[in-house]
């Protein structure tokens, strides 16, 4: 009987999980299955994997095939490493002792990478945890900045306003008038200059008639 270790789904509409379990090739996907051999959350960060390590291997040496993605997770657990490995037992090139010491290393090695890959998502969620924060905070205080502008009293006009602004108004005037009186005089003695002006070009040409007539007067006497 061929045995495939495959996906099997479960879980609600859009949120699957899935488990890992060795079937019969032949069987459904979500249908009967031979073993569960652990679980696969993709709803978490990072994802769950759980693998019943011991199991896997046995099936992997009877013979069964794991699909694509049950090849990755096995890999990622160390099925496909142990698996290796009890072979060179078989070969008589390792020992049971030498397998399980070097699994043993290289699951610590493994739990390492995943502690610090775990460290930098948990530093990265509080910093934009941190920003969002921010982020509110800043538009927090923005909208209660125009609240407080919106429901500000409108200035009040007093009496003492009123009356500064009524002593303010005669002096402008007389400023005005100020600058405006040397330009009315300035313009008065130009016009009169002008008359003057006027006045002494007409007046040789009247002292000169009367000396032409006695001129003519005087030639009778000759």
């Amino acid at each position: 009987m061929p045995v495939k270790i495959r996906l099997q789904r479960h879980g609600k509409k859009g949120k699957p999980f899935y488990w890992v379990v060795a079937a019969d090739s032949r069987s459904k996907r979500d249908g009967k299955f031979l073993e569960k051999l652990g679980i696969y959350n993709p709803n978490t960060n990072p994802a769950t994997v759980e693998i019943d390590i011991d199991s896997a291997v046995k099936w992997l040496q009877n013979g069964a095939q794991p699909t694509d993605t049950a090849r990755t997770l096995l890999s990622r657990k160390g099925a496909l490493l142990k698996h290796h490995l009890v072979k060179g037992v078989a070969k008589g090139a390792l020992t049971e002792e030498q397998v399980e010491e070097r699994f043993s290393a290289w699951l610590t090695e493994k739990e390492k990478a995943n502690t610090a890959e775990i460290s930098e998502l948990n530093k990265a969620k509080e910093a934009a945890k941190a920003k969002a924060l921010e982020a509110e905070k800043e538009a927090n205080e923005k909208r209660a900045a125009e609240i407080a502008a919106a429901n500000a009293p409108e200035p009040e006009v007093t009496e003492e306003a009123v009356e500064e602004v009524a002593e303010e108004a005669p002096a402008q005037e007389s400023s005005e008038e100020t600058v405006e009186a040397p330009a009315a005089e300035e313009a008065v003695e130009e016009v009169a200059e002008e008359a003057v002006e006027e006045v002494a070009e007409e007046a040789p040409a009247t002292e000169e008639a009367p000396a032409e007539e006695s001129s003519d007067e005087e030639k009778p006497a000759e």
